[in-house]
């Protein structure tokens, strides 16, 4: 049983010259390989850590794979307003953290949060200005022959996620952007064309050049 909720909170995070990405995906479209490649090329981006509730996996650190907290901390930081967003999944609980990503955001840095679609929408509704990204595989077929490829599930658990996929392409509308990974390299030159442009966007020049825009705008009116 999958629960989403956005926190009750209204208020978005800092402005500042930093930009927040949502990057959705099904499995086996390719995501975390797009993204670990555009995190080495893109110095100046972090990839949010998820808090939950889950036991570490062989080989996860903490601070680094997740925040692994336990439930009794979970609710508590979630009903103290803590979480942008936050899941139930099965018997464990997952979020965001809300104010790791204002500061981040102030201090000029480019956030992305690897997220499910909706937990995306739900940071969508209180961020505008975020930038949205779907990552598609090229064909529904072609996704099948990669997550066989992969040789890491059962034939059984395979078709549950390529049904999953299906219904999480019908999504793809809700975000910006989509990109078709069907070759890796144009995919990551797309991916870091919506990076790069978002840095041009008005709200994010005018907080690094307050100055420029003060002079040529005049002081907003009191």
């Amino acid at each position: 049983m999958n629960e989403a909720s956005a926190s009750g909170r209204t208020d978005a995070p800092v402005a500042g010259s930093g930009s927040v990405f949502l990057i959705v995906a099904p499995s086996g479209a390719g995501k975390t390989s797009l993204v670990k490649a555009m995190l080495q090329r893109r110095p100046q981006m972090e990839l949010s850590v998820s808090f939950t509730t889950r036991a570490p996996r062989p080989g996860e650190q903490p601070g680094v794979d997740y925040h692994f907290v336990t439930r009794e901390e979970f609710l508590r930081r979630r009903d103290n307003g803590e979480f942008l967003e936050w899941a139930q999944v099965h018997d464990n609980f997952y979020a965001t953290s809300r104010d790791w990503i204002a500061r981040r955001v102030a201090a000029g840095r480019d956030i992305v949060l690897e997220i499910d679609w909706q937990g995306a929408t739900q940071v969508q509704r209180l961020m505008p200005a975020v930038v949205g990204i779907f990552i598609a595989p090229p064909s529904v077929d072609e996704l099948r022959a990669r997550l066989l490829h992969r040789a890491q599930d059962t034939p059984a658990v395979i078709e549950r996620r390529v049904a999953a996929a299906q219904s999480e392409l019908s999504q793809a509308h809700r975000f910006q952007y989509v990109i078709i990974n069907q070759d890796f390299d144009v995919a990551l030159g797309q991916l870091l064309s919506i990076v790069d442009g978002a840095a041009l966007r008005f709200a994010q020049q005018q907080a690094r050049h307050p100055a420029l825009f003060r002079d040529l705008l005049g002081d907003p009116p009191g």
